[in-house]
């Protein structure tokens, strides 16, 4: 059984976990409200139903459609609003780095209106916003687009007035009122909750409600009906059918009963729209972000105190003070995390998936459990006949004959069980039809037999000219079957059906059952006195033939996927609406590691302490709802636990929208889709297993950038502090701060093009705030062990110790400083031997070399007056490079043994 190890929750829990226990309350209350009125109308007589809604079996008229049109409004459910541009840009730029940016560029323009520092933290912020804002903009137009491109109508039936004949019309779903009469065929998607007056042969598809890959059959209704028992479950009602579900086979003639928000369906949506739970990615990125601007706001108060206190001149400590706090902020963060996440998400649409919200690619990398439902991810998400076999269990080509001969010659609408036998013999070639056998009669399928028999018959050429033989085939339920059978197959021979033997074959039927395959028995009769038409009365006295096995197949690349998902140390788990048999069946055959499944109805009975250790434990959730599979979610959220939900029914979107990230498919419902963050254009775990790839070097990416940076900028201030205590003049000019500050910065715009090594991929990553400050301050002081032997260099070696020569000393650092933060990049974004064992991709080596050439270029430039630069001597040089040489040995010793001492580098 595979277990999880719970993760150490974090102390800060997410805010919006009490808003998550609301509105599942919420949906909970929501569904049992809608599923006992819809549970009344099911026990009502059809013709009280049509009293309750004021219609007739003519159905309404057009002004009072129109009206009712009016006073219910359209037939639609609440969904996600994308909110106006406006709204969209505001949120782009609510960020604590954009923040303090635009406050400290308010302090700068309030002291020196014409500072440059002010034009550069401006266009760094406008950049980073827009960014995000363009690319999740477009990305909400384009699924609007894809929404209008489709109108799905449905047939309803309407008079002109009072008096008139009813008439058929095709009007959009939208349009259905309350009181329309639709009629529904093969195909027809239901567009609303209707009670059925007349259905035939109606079989319906629950999938998108429920999870379960069959459809269900609904009663044969006439217009006498008076209802049936009422039941806890409209789901299983057979007399009602809901809105999101589907006509697989069959007719029939419902009342709509409810539209819209008064749906099932619709009850269950509405409570899913509006502000959604914080996520594994908003709750990181904010620890981190405070983390730095604590830091920030405690440092800055102290380099400013000893400049003022040192220097006499508060006002260029103030603005130094300022320079070092743009130093100490990560100005680029939002801008780096918007390209990472950009690209990111354009990288992932060449793999077939679309990135809805641009957060969700690192929750997606830091996901390390992931929640499944099983058809169509783990299951091919279609019928075939898995076996045929006698009475003893074994494989035998006469049953499979005699089920296809049944299903070939039945003239009615073939069902997918039907289509499975015959698709299993033409791909097989195992039975081939020809003229021994013409059709003679059938006695069809209805809900009540639970079976369909016809009657054929051999030709001349088989049994004689003159000498007819009818030969009659049964195939249905296996318990309506057997009741009808006297006699059965033995290895060729026919014997009679003992009691003994009786409780034999059904006990084989049974334990196929147990392994989650649907069963149908196959029967024959020769019958005696042929005739051209037979009736139910002629259906006994049968002869079993054996039982036809039928299942929703396992993908073929379903077992590979999981592999390489467990190797990347995500555990999967199935949570279903199937039945458990089904459920562990299908887990088994991908090599999931079943255990013991467990039942929503087992998950409701515990408390939220006995459902996390359940759900720990547990990798096989089966019959769930969507109330307990987003309670699921939550639970193992609360273990500390990043979870992924993929699922593409109604039943799945409560838990898609707790998920840290919420996954679906193109061909998914709507509600399902809107609630999702990440949206596959194919149902296949192996795509999903790129994303997770991608998900990760997107992460990676940035938090190389947030400890290189928060390190870097870590060692600048304490270098600072240093020479601010000991030296005559300040250090560095606030000016050639916010220049090298914006060098550097410029430098790592190529990070989200770097790549990332094998072994970083291979396991979830996750915001660690911890992680982060450990880090900067271990890495951050090297550098200032290096700036204060410059600052000796300069000092001592080049005589710059006198207010005169203080911007020769201010250029030397400055040019050292920007060098040692620009190559020891190289040495933090790999935990390997940089250049040796991995190098950079070449976007990032170009982006080093410009830095490099630029901080050597500067004090030699026509901008050097401007920033106060001096040109260094040529013996400045050896001592430059013998400094970054022992600064990166230094670094990679110290890495080495913080990798030994802590077991983790990025």
């Amino acid at each position: 059984m595979t277990m999880l190890t719970p993760r150490t929750p974090s102390k800060l829990a997410p805010p919006g976990r009490t808003r998550r226990e609301r509105k599942a309350a919420e949906l909970e209350s929501a569904t049992r409200l809608a599923g006992e009125r819809l549970a009344a109308v099911s026990a009502r007589p059809a013709v009280r139903v049509l009293q309750d809604v004021d219609t007739s079996r003519g159905g309404l008229t057009h002004g009072e459609a129109v009206r009712r049109l009016g006073l219910h409004g359209a037939n639609v459910v609440a969904r996600e609003r994308a909110p106006h541009w406006t709204a969209q840009l505001a949120k782009a730029f609510w960020n604590p780095f954009i923040g303090v940016l635009v406050f400290l560029a308010a302090v700068m323009f309030w002291q020196d209106p014409g500072d440059p520092g002010v034009l550069i933290l401006s266009v760094m912020v406008a950049v980073s916003g827009l960014l995000r804002f363009w690319q999740e903009y477009r990305s909400g137009r384009a699924a609007d687009a894809l929404k209008k491109l489709v109108t799905t109508t449905c047939a309803v039936q309407r008079r002109a007035g009072s008096g008139s004949v009813p008439t058929t019309l095709e009007i959009p779903m939208d349009q259905v009122v309350p009181g329309d009469l639709v009629r529904l065929a093969a195909g027809d998607l239901i567009p609303a909750d209707l009670r059925l007056l007349t259905s035939k042969d109606l079989m319906v598809s629950q999938a998108a409600l429920t999870g379960e890959s069959l459809p269900v059959a609904k009663a044969d209704t006439r217009t006498e009906d008076l209802g049936q028992h009422e039941t806890a479950d409209p789901v299983e009602a057979d007399n009602l059918c809901l809105m999101g579900t589907s006509v697989t086979s069959g007719t029939a003639t419902g009342v709509v009963v409810a539209t819209g928000s008064g749906t099932y369906f619709g009850s269950m949506a509405g409570t899913l729209v509006g502000e959604r739970p914080q996520t594994n990615f908003d709750n990181g990125v904010r620890k981190v972000s405070f983390l730095l601007i604590r830091f920030m706001l405690v440092m800055v108060p102290v380099v400013f105190m000893i400049n003022g206190l040192t220097k006499g001149d508060w006002n260029e400590a103030f603005l130094f003070g300022v320079a070092v706090a743009v130093g100490l902020t990560p100005e680029m963060l939002p801008m780096v995390v918007s390209a990472n996440l950009a690209r990111g998400a354009v990288a992932m649409s060449k793999r077939k998936v679309v990135v809805k919200r641009l957060n969700a690619i690192q929750n997606l990398g830091a996901m390390d459990v992931l929640c499944t439902d099983k058809t169509g991810t783990l299951t091919e998400d279609r019928i075939v006949l898995d076996r045929y076999l006698d009475v003893h269990g074994e494989e035998d080509g006469e049953v499979l004959e005699y089920g296809y001969l049944n299903a070939h010659f039945q003239t009615g609408l073939r069902n997918l069980l039907d289509q499975a036998v015959i698709d299993r013999v033409n791909e097989a070639e195992e039975v081939v039809v020809d003229a021994r056998f013409t059709m003679v009669d059938e006695i069809p399928f209805d809900f009540a037999r639970r079976r369909m028999s016809v009657v054929l018959n051999r030709n001349s050429m088989a049994v004689g000219p003159g000498r007819p033989e009818h030969v009659m085939i049964t195939k249905g339920a296996v318990e309506e079957v057997l009741d009808l059978c006297t006699h059965m197959r033995d290895r060729g021979e026919t014997v009679e059906l003992t009691g003994e033997l009786r409780r034999r074959v059904t006990a084989i039927a049974e334990d196929n059952n147990r392994r989650g395959l649907r069963v149908l028995a196959v029967a024959t009769r020769r019958i005696a006195r042929p005739r051209d038409t037979y009736a139910v009365a002629d259906e006994g006295g049968l002869t079993l033939v054996g039982f036809l096995a039928f299942l929703d197949p396992p993908k073929a690349s379903a077992a590979r996927a999981l592999r390489g998902l467990a190797d990347k140390g995500i555990a999967v788990k199935v949570v279903t609406g199937d039945n458990e048999l089904v459920a562990a069946r299908v887990c088994a055959d991908v090599g999931i590691e079943v255990g013991r499944v467990v039942t929503g109805a087992e998950a409701d009975a515990l408390d939220e302490s006995g459902l996390r250790e359940l759900a720990a434990r547990t990798t096989v959730f089966a019959k769930v709802n969507p109330v307990q599979k987003a309670r699921i979610v939550r639970a193992l959220q609360a273990e500390g636990h990043t979870v992924g939900f993929l699922g593409d029914g109604i039943n799945d979107a409560a838990a898609l929208r707790d998920a840290d990230v919420g996954i679906s498919v193109d061909t998914a419902v709507d509600i399902a889709k809107e609630s999702a963050d990440i949206i596959l254009l194919e149902k296949d775990l192996t795509v999903l297993e790129q994303g997770v790839v991608q998900g990760r070097t997107t992460f990676g990416n940035t938090i190389k950038y947030i400890k290189m940076t928060a390190s870097s900028n870590f060692g600048n201030v304490f270098s600072v502090l240093v020479a601010s205590a000991f030296i005559p003049f300040q250090p560095m000019l606030a000016i050639m701060l916010l220049v090298q500050n914006l060098v550097y910065d410029i430098s790592q715009l190529a990070t989200p093009w770097d790549r990332m090594d094998e072994e970083y991929l291979r396991k979830p990553r996750n915001w660690d705030a911890k992680g982060i400050f450990r880090f900067m301050v271990t890495i951050g002081p090297i550098s200032s062990v290096f700036d204060i032997t410059m600052f000796v260099v300069m000092w001592n070696v080049f005589a710059a110790n006198t207010v005169g020569e203080a911007s020769l000393f201010q250029t030397g650092w400055f040019v050292e400083g920007l060098l040692s933060q620009t190559l020891i990049v190289h040495m933090i974004r790999t935990r390997k031997i940089p250049f040796i064992q991995s190098r950079a991709s070449w976007p990032v080596m170009v982006m080093t070399v410009l830095a490099v050439l630029t901080g050597l270029w500067l004090p030699f430039s026509p901008l050097a007056p401007a920033l106060g630069f001096t040109a260094l001597p040529a013996g400045y040089f050896p001592w430059l490079i013998g400094v970054l040489l022992a600064y990166c040995t230094l670094t990679q010793l110290v890495k080495t043994r913080y990798i030994r001492r802590f077991g983790t580098w990025l």
